[in-house]
């Protein structure tokens, strides 16, 4: 709840949430959307946008969206949040959640308003994934360098993109998701954005959301779209004397973890599309916000 002048009353932060979905996992949807039916507080307008396929049947008031192609998961999640206006402008807050989801406490929303409402510079609010079955959160969910502990909530200079909550004045001061990556590190662009903007990110580790534990490479284009818009990230987003140093130390980090044959040769030919393609624009962060991610613990070359 927000404050409010004395001898008004409180002001609730409007809620709605983003789910994308390909129609392949109608059992999962219906099961996300009633764990979202019943967080505590006022509901949440809910869209689900069918993202070049057709969405399975939802429960009564929920939106949907259908698009004629995939537009890719930032391209999807776009849609979805101009769905709630110009930017989200009809709510306060936007829920981002993978259609295999599930909040796993009632109280996720109404502790993402408490969380916005007392700090006006938060931005954005990473959830904590866990697997349903273990409760195991894997390290890659972490979104921080020292990771080894998923329980410890703290500032943090990225976020992860189906299990979180944007504020959607960020979406009106620094855009949107770039659709041209169409998957992998589109997070991580808006975070930066939004960093220099002077908003802040958090993880928080009371907010969960069970999800079943996968591996990224599971997608067939995943070492090609990660190394195309790792160097996408570092010409649209870093000062010049900083992009060989970031895309080089993720060089050899990728040589060292020692990748299959088809793997790494994925890998540079996304590299190489990185470098030969447009990025979309360009608009280098302030060296404050250099500064800024650094003291995060993440300083932009790694």
């Amino acid at each position: 709840m927000t404050s409010s002048p004395k001898g008004s009353p409180e002001v609730s932060l409007k809620v709605g949430a983003v789910i994308i979905t390909m129609g392949n996992r109608p059992e999962e949807l219906r099961a996300l959307l009633e764990s979202v039916a019943k967080q505590e507080g006022d509901p949440i307008e809910v869209v689900v946008v069918g993202n070049g396929s057709p969405v399975p049947d939802v429960p009564e008031g929920v939106r949907t969206v259908e698009l004629p192609e995939n537009l890719g998961i930032p391209g999807g999640r776009n849609a979805g949040i101009e769905a709630f206006g110009p930017a989200g402008s009809d709510v306060d807050i936007l829920l981002f959640l993978d259609d295999d989801g599930l909040l796993a406490r009632t109280d996720t929303a109404e502790l993402c308003r408490q969380a916005f409402a007392a700090d006006d510079r938060l931005g954005i609010i990473s959830f904590r994934i866990a697997d349903p079955d273990t409760g195991v959160t894997q390290r890659r969910h972490v979104p921080r360098l020292r990771a080894s502990d998923p329980m410890r909530s703290s500032r943090v200079t990225t976020f992860l993109g189906g299990a979180n909550a944007v504020r959607t004045r960020v979406f009106a001061e620094v855009g949107l998701l770039p659709d041209e990556f169409f998957y992998a590190h589109e997070e991580t662009d808006l975070a930066w954005r939004a960093l220099d903007a002077g908003w802040m990110i958090e993880y928080r580790s009371d907010m969960v959301l069970h999800h079943p534990t996968t591996a990224p490479s599971r997608h067939a284009v995943y070492h090609r779209m990660v190394a195309r818009n790792r160097v996408w990230l570092a010409r649209r987003n870093l000062p010049v004397p900083l992009i060989p140093v970031y895309l080089g130390v993720w060089l050899l980090l990728t040589l060292v973890r020692r990748p299959s044959r088809p793997a790494l040769k994925a890998w540079f030919g996304g590299f190489k599309e990185g470098w030969t393609t447009p990025c979309g624009p360009r608009r280098p962060m302030r060296w404050r916000t250099v500064w800024r991610l650094t003291r995060l613990g993440r300083p932009p070359v790694i």
